[in-house]
């Protein structure tokens, strides 16, 4: 294993989920507090696995912010980028899940601890020991940590780590679905590996088709591009090479953190084999198949529980003979 880091940059969040499914906001009696927010699942995941991982965050200096911090330290996340300020609180997001898992979001996040965090917080220094640097859009709306994004993307770049983008799309915190897409479009050539799910691709590419959209994807610095299709498995395609896989059995009963646990599990692999930025287009068939089934077994997993990191197993579950589960 790699002693590299994963580092993940934004936000870091309450999910507060519902105690009753299939049912709207108003209609949920309560809501119980699950520590999430894509990059700090991200690093949940290489850490429960064994990698290493730090978030570059902030939190408000506030219970919700504590319990964050409280839950990544027991994850085995390291902690000391990630800072408080006490100009604003911690986001929350509420969560409602229909019958199958699949969730509607309404956020509180105007502004929240994390759209604070600034560039001159980002010390260049720091991706001198980095394997990657993954980001996603949640927090690329105008905010000083929008900036915060640009200057570690510099950085990391500088230090030869491989960048990683998840547009994870929430359009309720965007003023509207143009500037969303302007600025995934703005992010996505500063990137090496780029992972869409099947309900983004239409909205972001105009095509249903992930292999008509492939050329428009391949642009500036992206040498691998990931495709989550839920239930229907995962692919992945370099210049030259694709592979898939199909998912696991499952009954889902949330399917929050699902997609992070996916691409973190993958950049774990890639991290536990210190795959780097030159050998990304080389990556077989054959390996690229492997990491796509390992990832869609971790999601198997955490689909299965409420929350998201607290879903993630660690590598000694997924050894487990109960890990191997039937595909669909």
């Amino acid at each position: 294993m790699s002693d590299r880091i994963l580092f993940s940059i934004g936000e870091a969040l309450i999910d507060m989920i519902p105690s009753r499914v299939g049912c709207s906001f108003d209609e949920v009696p309560a809501f119980s507090p699950r520590v999430g927010g894509a990059p700090a699942n991200v690093c949940a995941a290489v850490a429960r696995l064994g990698g290493r991982s730090a978030l570059l965050s902030q939190l408000g200096d506030d219970p919700f912010g504590h319990k964050i911090a409280r839950a990544l330290a027991g994850c085995g996340v390291e902690l000391s980028h990630l800072e408080f300020t006490g100009k604003a609180s911690t986001a929350l997001a509420f969560v409602s899940l229909a019958e199958n898992g699949e969730r509607t979001f309404s956020f509180c996040r105007k502004p929240s601890a994390d759209l604070l965090y600034a560039p001159e917080q980002i010390d260049p220094g720091w991706f001198s020991q980095a394997f990657a640097l993954h980001f996603c859009s949640v927090s690329l709306v105008d905010s000083p940590m929008r900036y915060a994004h640009l200057a570690a993307i510099t950085a990391a770049r500088e230090a030869g780590a491989i960048l990683s983008f998840d547009p994870n799309l929430r359009f309720p915190l965007w003023p509207d679905r143009e500037q969303l897409r302007q600025t995934v479009w703005q992010f996505l050539p500063l990137t090496h590996i780029l992972k869409l799910s099947d309900e983004e691709l239409p909205f972001l590419t105009g095509t249903e088709d992930i292999e008509a959209a492939l050329p428009a994807l391949f642009t500036g610095d992206v040498q691998l591009v990931l495709y989550t299709c839920g239930s229907k498995g995962a692919r992945a395609y370099t210049r030259t090479a694709s592979a898939r896989a199909r998912s696991p059995k499952v009954t889902a009963v949330d399917t929050t953190g699902a997609g992070d646990g996916f691409i973190g599990s993958f950049l774990w692999q890639l991290q536990r084999d210190g795959v780097t930025v030159a050998e990304l287009p080389k990556l077989s068939r054959k390996r690229l198949t492997e990491y796509l089934a390992f990832s869609n077994r971790f999601c198997a997993f955490s689909v299965q529980h409420h929350g998201a990191l607290d879903s993630y197993p660690t590598l000694a579950q997924m050894e487990q003979p109960e890990a191997d589960f039937p595909l669909l």
